[in-house]
C-alpha cells in the first residue's frame, strides 16, 4: 500500500509539469501543431518533383541531404519506420533523390544503399507509385505501367466502379493520375532526356538491359489461384493497353477537361489538395501537363507549389516534406490531455484552443458546403471538422467524434450547442450498414479496387474500423451522461428526443459491430493507431460510455470490456508499460509485443482503467511507467512511430502523441484517485 500511495503522491506534480510543458509549446493563436513524422519517400519525390519541373530547391540541396542521409540505415537502406527493415521503393527513391540533389555515387551513403538495392532485386522490384515517379524521367517504361485512363471520370456515383467509392485519399490521388498517364511525360535529367534513361541504371540487377518488367502475376496464376476478381482487373487492362489507352477516343479531350475541373474546384485555400502530400505532388504535376505552368503567385500551379512548401519542416537535422500537418488532431487532443489532467474548462488555453476548432467546424456553408462525402450523402447537414489546417472536401468521423469530446469535456451544457449538435447528426449520417464507421466516407468498402493492378499497398478503401466506432461510442455516451444531468427546466432542446433516440439505435448498432470486430485474443484491431493496443484501447473507451446510452445491454458489454482488460494485462510489459510493433500489421501473432512507449502506454492505461481499481498493480505499473520516463521538462518524448497512414507500408510519428495520450492516462487514473490537481494552482 505505501507503493500506491507514493504513486498517488507523484502524479499531480507530474500532471502540472506535463501541463506546463504542453502550454509552452502552443501557437499564438492558440492552437497546437508538432511535426508529423514519416518515411523519406514524400521528401525524395518532392526533390524529384521540383527537378521535373525546373525549380530551385528550398535552401539549396544541404539541408534536404543531411536530413536523408540522417535517416539511412545501417545496412544501407531506407525504411518505413525507425525499427522496421528498409523498403526496396523508399531505399531506390532516395538514392535517386540524393543523386538528382548532387551528392556523388561513390559517396560511402550511396554505395551502401546500392549494394542493398541490388541484393534485393534492384529497381525491378518496385512498387506501382515509384515505377509511375520514375517514368517520369524514363527510368521506368511506361508500358509497365496500368493504364489509367481519363475516361474514368465519368463512371457515374451509382456505377460500383465510380471514384467516389475509392477512399478520399485514394480518389484525390488517383484523378490527376487519371491526366499524368495521358501525358506520359519524360523530363530531362542531368545526363538528359531519354525515354530510356541510363541514369539509376548502376541500381538495375542486370544494368538495365530489360526494363519491361509485369507488374501482375500472369492470368495464368491468377484462375488457378480462382482470383476472379484480379483476373478481370488485369483482363481490363490488357484490352485497354491493346487499344492504347483510349487516346484516340473522341471524348478524351472532354475526360481530361473534366478531370482537369475535378482538380481546381478542389484545391484549397493553402493551395493542396486533401490534405495529404501525395494528391499535392499529383495536382500539381497535372496542372503543369495540361498547361497551367504560371508564375503568377496566384495561379492553381504557385498555389499548389506554395501548399507544399507549407509542408516543409526544418530543424537542426536539416529539411524535409511532412506527409500531412495535423493542427486539428494535435489542438483536439491537446486540449482533452489538459482537461483529463484536471485542468478546468474556464482556463484560457482551452478557451482558445476551442475556439480556434469552433472556427474551423464546417457548419456555415448550408447545404451548398463542398465535401466529396455528399456524393454518396447528398441530403446530410454538413457539421464536421478536418484533421489539417485546409481540408475543407474531406472532413472525417474521428476528428468530428474527438471535437465532441473535447467540447463536452470543457463545458458539459455544449451538448445542446449548435456545434456539438450538427457535429452528430454528421456522425449519425456518416454510419456504414454495417454499424460500424469508417473515417471520411459512408459505405466505401468496395474492396475489389484493393486487386486492380495499380493498387499494391491495399489501401484503396474507407472501410468501418473499431478503432474510429470505439471514439464514436465514446463521444455518444458522453453526450448521453450530460443529458442526464442538466437540469429539466430545459425545454427547448437542440438535442431533441429524436437526436437523442437516433443516437440510441445507432450506437447499439456500432456495438454490435465491435462485438462482431472483437478478437478472439480480446482485443481490437487499430487501423489509425499501432495496433491491437490502440483499436483496445478506443474500443474499451467507447464500450465503457456505452452504458450511458443504452444499459439494458450492460452484461454483454461488461464481458467484452473484460476480455479487452485481460488482453491488456496479459500483454503489460516488465518495465510496467505497453508496446507493440509495426510488424503486427503483418503478424498479427505479435500483437501486444513490442517496446514500451509513452504513447502506447497511455493507450493502455486507459483501457484498463475502464475496469480495474486504481490500486490494481497493472494500473500500479502502468502509472509508474509513465512516471519514470517523464522528461525533467515535463514532456514524454518517443522516437518510434505508432501512427498509421496505410498498413504495412506508410506509417506516422506524431511528436505529441507520447504526451497529450500520456496526460490522458495520468489524468483519468488521477480522477479516479480522488486528485485534485490543479486545485490550489493558479491559471
Amino acid at each position: 500500500m505505501d507503493d500506491y500511495k507514493a504513486t498517488v503522491t507523484a502524479v499531480p506534480e507530474s500532471l502540472r509539469k506535463a501541463t506546463t510543458y504542453l502550454q509552452s509549446q502552443v501557437r499564438d493563436d492558440g492552437h497546437w501543431c508538432a511535426e508529423v513524422k514519416s518515411n523519406t519517400t514524400v521528401t525524395s519525390e518532392y526533390i524529384t518533383l521540383l527537378y521535373a519541373l525546373n525549380l530551385p530547391v528550398p535552401d539549396g540541396p544541404e539541408p534536404w541531404i543531411s536530413w536523408i542521409v540522417s535517416e539511412q540505415k545501417f545496412d544501407g537502406s531506407w525504411g518505413p519506420a525507425p525499427d522496421i527493415p528498409g523498403d526496396i521503393s523508399e531505399t531506390v527513391e532516395a538514392y535517386f533523390a540524393l543523386k538528382i540533389l548532387g551528392l556523388d555515387p561513390e559517396n560511402q551513403v550511396m554505395r551502401k544503399a546500392k549494394s542493398w538495392i541490388l541484393v534485393n532485386g534492384g529497381v525491378a522490384r518496385v512498387r506501382i507509385f515509384t515505377r509511375i515517379y520514375l517514368a517520369c524521367f524514363g527510368l521506368f517504361p511506361w508500358s509497365s505501367i496500368p493504364e489509367l485512363p481519363p475516361e474514368f471520370i465519368f463512371m457515374p456515383v451509382a456505377a460500383p466502379c465510380s471514384i467516389y467509392y475509392m477512399a478520399s485519399w485514394a480518389r484525390a490521388t488517383v484523378v490527376p493520375l487519371l491526366l499524368i498517364s495521358h501525358h506520359r511525360p519524360v523530363f530531362a535529367l542531368p545526363n538528359g532526356r531519354n525515354e530510356n534513361n541510363t541514369y539509376l541504371d548502376e541500381i538495375w540487377c542486370d544494368r538495365g538491359i530489360n526494363k519491361n518488367v509485369p507488374y501482375t502475376t500472369s492470368l495464368w496464376t491468377m484462375a488457378w489461384q480462382l482470383d476472379v476478381t484480379s483476373v478481370a482487373c488485369t483482363v481490363v487492362d490488357k484490352a485497354l493497353r491493346y487499344a492504347n489507352g483510349m487516346r484516340s477516343t473522341p471524348w478524351r479531350l472532354a475526360a481530361r477537361r473534366r478531370c482537369l475541373e475535378w482538380i481546381l474546384e478542389r484545391q484549397e485555400e493553402d493551395g493542396g489538395w486533401a490534405g495529404i502530400f501525395p494528391p499535392m505532388h499529383g495536382g500539381v504535376l497535372a496542372l503543369y501537363l495540361e498547361g497551367h505552368y504560371s508564375t503568377d503567385p496566384k495561379s492553381p500551379f504557385q498555389r499548389g507549389i506554395a501548399g507544399l512548401e507549407g509542408f516543409i519542416w526544418t530543424d537542426d537535422r536539416g529539411k524535409r516534406m511532412q506527409a500531412c500537418v495535423s493542427p486539428v488532431w494535435d489542438t483536439i487532443l491537446s486540449s482533452i490531455g489538459l482537461l483529463d489532467a484536471g485542468l478546468p474548462g474556464d482556463n484560457e488555453y482551452i478557451v482558445r484552443s476551442n475556439a480556434w476548432l469552433l472556427a474551423r467546424q464546417d457548419k456555415d456553408h448550408g447545404a451548398q458546403s463542398p465535401g466529396d462525402w455528399r456524393a454518396l450523402n447528398p441530403n446530410l447537414i454538413p457539421g464536421a471538422i478536418s484533421f489539417e489546417y485546409f481540408n475543407k472536401w474531406t472532413p472525417d468521423v474521428d476528428d468530428t467524434a474527438a471535437l465532441i469530446l473535447a467540447f463536452v469535456k470543457k463545458e458539459p451544457s455544449s451538448i445542446d450547442s449548435d456545434s456539438v449538435v450538427r457535429a452528430i447528426q454528421w456522425i449519425l449520417g456518416m454510419q456504414n450498414a454495417d454499424g460500424g464507421w469508417g473515417a471520411f466516407d459512408r459505405e466505401n468498402n468496395k474492396l475489389f479496387f484493393n486487386q486492380i493492378p495499380f493498387s499494391d499497398m491495399e489501401s484503396m478503401c474507407d472501410p468501418s474500423t473499431a478503432d474510429v466506432t470505439g471514439r464514436v461510442i465514446e463521444a455518444f455516451g458522453l453526450v448521453m451522461e450530460k443529458h442526464s444531468k442538466i437540469s429539466r427546466s430545459f425545454e427547448k432542446f437542440l438535442l431533441t428526443q429524436s437526436i437523442r433516440d437516433a443516437m440510441k439505435e445507432s450506437a447499439n448498432r456500432g456495438i454490435d459491430y465491435l462485438f462482431r470486430e472483437q478478437e478472439q485474443s480480446g482485443s481490437w484491431y487499430g487501423r489509425w493507431g499501432s495496433n491491437y493496443l490502440y483499436g483496445t484501447s478506443n474500443v474499451l473507451c467507447g464500450l465503457s460510455n456505452a452504458h450511458f446510452i443504452d444499459n439494458s445491454r450492460a452484461g454483454l458489454i461488461n464481458e467484452s470490456i473484460k476480455r479487452g482488460v485481460d488482453w491488456l494485462v496479459n500483454v503489460q510489459n516488465t518495465d510496467g508499460g505497453w508496446g507493440e510493433c509495426l510488424e503486427t500489421y503483418a503478424r498479427p501473432t505479435l500483437a501486444g509485443q513490442g517496446k514500451s512507449t509513452a504513447s502506447q502506454t497511455g493507450w493502455a492505461l486507459m483501457g484498463v482503467l475502464t475496469l480495474l481499481a486504481v490500486t490494481d498493480i497493472t494500473v500500479r505499473r502502468g502509472v509508474q511507467y509513465l512516471l519514470s520516463t517523464q522528461r525533467e521538462d515535463g514532456a514524454w518524448i518517443e522516437r518510434e512511430f505508432t501512427g498509421v497512414g496505410f498498413p504495412n507500408h506508410f506509417y506516422l510519428g506524431y511528436v505529441y502523441y507520447p504526451h497529450y495520450f500520456a496526460m490522458m492516462g495520468l489524468g483519468r487514473y488521477a480522477s479516479l484517485c480522488g486528485l485534485k490537481v490543479f486545485e490550489d494552482v493558479p491559471g
